[in-house]
């Protein structure tokens, strides 16, 4: 399989007043295109920044890493930027929906950034929000869908510019346990169905264990790399 992100001897330290912090000592780890992976650990184990590194949120004080080959350590926060809005797609915890606007202009907004024609970014709107089942609910704001609606636009959102990456940092975090796993059976879906490579980040062992490989972070350090069958 095909690597799509590599990281090679990755440190990320941080200045704390007069203390040194690190919270990635020497990561090296690959993740291949159209796997399921979670990302996990206790809670100061150094996931939140790994997660950061990999999504293309922060760059490491040393070490490479690699986005579809390209060196992204060497890119400036504009093509950083630019790179994270091409190629990756983010679903948080707290749903981060534009109040003010409905469903599927929630979803067209990640398109009109990229420019793309309304009538196009409408039609492809309308059809991610069927894909996760809000085909009745495009109209309506995000104060009146229920959690588990909100998780599933932001799913939508996440897609909406065809992303070869989904990043989704606690994503069932704020859901009852039913409504999570029913998130957790769209991502797998959508990792199936449509080869979008998942990258799931949690606290919960349990959740984690529904990818098909587990990456285990303790001090700042891989512990253990798990692959399910």
């Amino acid at each position: 399989m095909k690597p799509v992100i590599e990281l090679k001897k990755v440190y990320k330290t941080y200045e704390m007043g007069e203390t040194t912090v690190e919270a990635l000592k020497n990561v090296t780890l690959q993740i291949n295109q159209g796997e399921f992976v979670a990302i996990t650990g206790p809670s100061g184990s150094g996931k939140s920044t790994l997660m950061n590194i990999v999504g293309c949120l922060d760059t490491p004080t040393s070490g490479t890493v690699l986005l579809d080959g390209k060196d992204i350590t060497k890119l400036s926060e504009s093509q950083l930027a630019q790179t994270r809005g091409k190629k990756i797609g983010f679903v948080f915890q707290q749903f981060n929906l534009i109040p003010t606007l409905n469903a599927m202009q929630n979803v067209m907004l990640p398109q009109e950034f990229q420019d793309t024609d309304s009538a196009i970014a409408g039609k492809k709107s309308k059809q991610l929000l069927d894909l996760v089942g809000l085909s009745d609910r495009m109209t309506h704001l995000p104060s009146q869908l229920s959690g588990g609606q909100l998780q599933r636009v932001a799913i939508a959102r996440a897609l909406s510019v065809d992303p070869d990456i989904i990043l989704a940092d606690e994503p069932t975090g704020n859901l009852d346990t039913k409504t999570g796993q029913f998130i957790m059976q769209t991502l797998k879906e959508i990792n199936k169905n449509n080869g979008k490579t998942i990258i799931l980040v949690t606290h919960d062992l349990h959740l984690a264990r529904m990818a098909k490989k587990i990456i285990m972070i303790k001090d700042g350090q891989v512990e253990k790399i798990e692959v399910n069958k």
